[in-house]
């Protein structure tokens, strides 16, 4: 399908400019002010008409890279298919996302893998998974580092546990180094867990629910990255939560190791005084923590100790974030609405540049592990989000494209909306009444 978008603000080259696209092959074939119809045409040839999109008054990005997310298929299905997670992706935007493997089975073989690529081409937008770094999430034996890398996988991760042992991460990034692959680390001590559900703090205090300290992320981060200069090994660590990590993680960069690092949505928007009640749907891992760990996230990703913004798409039943709190699991959904809490909570009061947010959504995430998305140049793969910044609505759980309704944002009403998002050149999504 060859396509023309026009009269948008392109986001390319860093900055917003008022120029058009035109698609073809799934390429993005040219990017100039002023093309027409007819240069769309000529470029199309006589046997292919042109689809001509206007996006007058709307911006135009790159498709958004979210290089943390849980389609939870194989295995969960009740929780989250490839179907339901991919097309809330695109819903969000988003038009890359790359799962965990803390499926069932586990992405831990080649085997594995090859069946979960099989099932994953039926998405709706482009899907990069990782396999887990030891068999099972055990924690002990090691996958096949060398056959998985050949195989194409993103980069290794336990993500839903730490690794607890230190012999066994040291191991794991001698490997992840000598194939060039990337460790991707969820940063939990398990013998400072003790019982936590929410963070420890004013909430858990007030609430009486156990708490979860701060030292349970940094700890882990702190031997981590020590580990990862002897070994030569690119390290990033999933969903920063604590002032005392973003600390780490500076400390670590100004000494040249080669360590990147992600922030998720709920993180930036909120702390533990969101927990006016024991309610699980402000329940996740890592907790949100307090108001001077929120402003030392913010503070990290305005000036590159965080690199980039990543969902933790984590969708359950409603039965289970039903439970109780303390039984309750942990996880919220993300994908439909990231951008537009971002850009009403950040962009429109001043903190962040418009470009800013784009950039972590889009180019800082790709960078991370060199894919060929996030950046709207000629010759690259047409994924692309158009965005209205006038467009409010109330977000409600109730028409989401994901199974998971679990969410803290319910009712939280956003002045800024995706209305197109394209994989490949193909349209996957288009917002209900919006016109061509």
């Amino acid at each position: 399908m060859a396509v023309l978008l026009k009269n948008g603000q392109v986001y390319t080259d860093g900055s917003f400019q008022a120029v058009d696209i035109f698609v073809q092959d799934g390429v993005i074939k040219r990017i100039a002010p002023g093309l027409s119809e007819a240069d769309a045409n000529a470029s199309a040839g006589e046997l292919e008409a042109v689809r001509v999109i206007d996006c007058q008054g709307q911006h135009i990005c790159p498709g958004f890279v979210d290089i943390h997310v849980h389609l939870r298929e194989p295995g969960f299905e009740a929780k989250e298919t490839i179907e339901t997670g991919t097309q809330a992706a695109a819903r969000g935007g988003f038009t890359t996302v790359c799962p965990m493997p803390n499926t069932n089975p586990v992405l831990d073989s080649v085997a594995k893998l090859d069946r979960f690529r099989e099932i994953a081409a039926r998405g709706a937008v482009r899907v990069l998974p990782y396999a887990s770094i030891t068999q099972g999430l055990a924690g002990n034996e090691l996958v096949d580092f060398a056959a998985l890398a050949e195989r194409g996988v993103l980069a290794f991760t336990d993500d839903g546990v730490g690794v607890q042992d230190a012999d066994t991460m040291h191991r794991a990034m001698l490997q992840a180094a000598a194939v060039g692959k990337a460790i991707v680390a969820h940063t939990e001590e398990n013998s400072l867990i003790r019982g936590g559900a929410i963070h420890a703090g004013e909430a858990s205090e007030r609430l009486g629910v156990p708490g979860l300290l701060s030292l349970t992320e940094s700890t882990q981060i702190a031997r981590d990255v020590l580990l990862a200069e002897h070994a030569g090994c690119h390290y990033h660590v999933c969903h920063v939560s604590a002032k005392e990590s973003v600390r780490v993680i500076r400390d670590a960069k100004r000494a040249g190791i080669r360590v990147t690092a992600e922030v998720s949505p709920h993180h930036l928007l909120l702390d533990d005084t969101a927990l006016v009640e024991a309610d699980p749907n402000f329940k996740m891992n890592p907790p949100l923590r307090a108001a001077e760990d929120r402003q030392a996230l913010i503070a990290g990703l305005l000036d590159g100790t965080l690199d980039c913004i990543a969902t933790d798409h984590a969708p359950h039943t409603e039965a289970e974030k039903a439970r109780a709190i303390e039984e309750a699991p942990f996880g919220i959904v993300g994908s439909e609405y990231a951008f537009q809490l971002l850009y009403t909570a950040f962009v429109e009061k001043g903190e962040f540049t418009f470009e800013q947010l784009v950039s972590w959504l889009t180019e800082k995430p790709a960078d991370i592990f060199g894919l060929a998305s996030g950046r709207i140049v000629e010759g690259a793969p047409a994924d692309i989000a158009v965005v209205d910044t006038h467009r409010s609505y109330v977000i409600d759980k109730e028409t989401f494209y994901s199974k998971g309704r679990n969410t803290p944002f319910h009712g939280r009403e956003v002045s800024a909306d995706v209305v197109l998002t394209m994989v490949d050149g193909e349209i996957v999504y288009q917002l209900e009444g919006t016109d061509e």
